[in-house]
């Protein structure tokens, strides 16, 4: 049964580190400034973010099948949040789910994100079990689970070391488990590239933004945040093992991928 979600309260903040010019230098990081503003810079700057979290515990009811076992001994669905920023998506599915049916290990890498999703999931769900962890994905060792959600999380790394998180993904999900992987894009077709993007910028004012917002965020996110094709993304997946995988999701230059173990 479901119980009641709670009213997390963020002040309405728009994305402050954005509205001064940013010399060349500048890049893109998780600190406490950004954190401050998170959920605002988030609502108005990813397309269709709240849907991909509204059915993660849609997912999660059809794949997780207590598979794995808690330390009480009892039978669980591990879930690990990889990249997990303030936990939306393990909040969500604790929202979702009575506190014994899961087992919610949210990482990120960095200390002022964890921080703060520590508090927001401790004071909404207390009863849940869920561990916030304070470390780089490529360094930690997963355990065995039945879902994986990966969020806007695998354009932050180096090329070079997608594939061997994925590995680790694949090697960690149950047979029967998923992986749930959302990412910003780009087209192989620099025409249709363009028009993708011109209309990711209009989305953006249309939420707000000014010009000098949409530039800043922009030239601190180059070189930082690295985008793969569709195709890419889909090639990766089969190329580490997974059989089955589909678009389920795309808004704009937006997408979210499901992959079957």
């Amino acid at each position: 049964m479901s119980q009641s979600k709670p009213t997390v309260k963020h002040d309405t903040l728009f994305d402050k580190p954005f509205t001064t010019p940013l010399d060349k230098a500048s890049r893109f990081s998780f600190d406490e400034q950004v954190v401050a503003c998170f959920p605002d810079m988030i609502r108005r700057s990813v397309p269709g973010y709240g849907q991909v979290l509204a059915m993660l515990p849609v997912f999660a009811r059809r794949h997780c099948k207590y598979r794995q076992q808690a330390g009480n001994g009892q039978r669980v669905s591990r879930i690990y949040d990889l990249g997990c920023s303030l936990g939306a998506a393990s909040m969500t599915l604790a929202g979702e789910f009575e506190p014994q049916d899961l087992q919610i290990k949210a990482i990120d890498i960095s200390p002022a994100m964890t921080t703060e999703a520590t508090t927001l999931l401790s004071e909404n769900y207390p009863e849940h079990d869920i561990e916030v962890i304070t470390a780089d994905i490529r360094d930690v060792e997963l355990e065995p689970c039945d879902m994986v959600i990966l969020n806007l999380t695998l354009q932050f790394l180096p090329a070079a070391d997608r594939v061997a998180v994925l590995e680790k993904i694949y090697a960690a999900l149950s047979e029967g488990g998923i992986l749930v992987l959302t990412e910003k894009t780009h087209a192989f077709d620099e025409q249709y590239d363009a028009w993708l993007v011109e209309r990711y910028y209009d989305f953006k004012r249309a939420n707000g933004y000014t010009e000098m917002e949409i530039s800043g965020k922009r030239n601190a996110l180059e070189n930082v945040l690295i985008t793969d094709t569709l195709d890419e993304h889909h090639a990766r997946l089969s190329d580490v093992g997974f059989k089955r995988h589909l678009t389920w999701f795309q808004f704009l230059n937006f997408v979210s991928v499901v992959a079957f173990k």
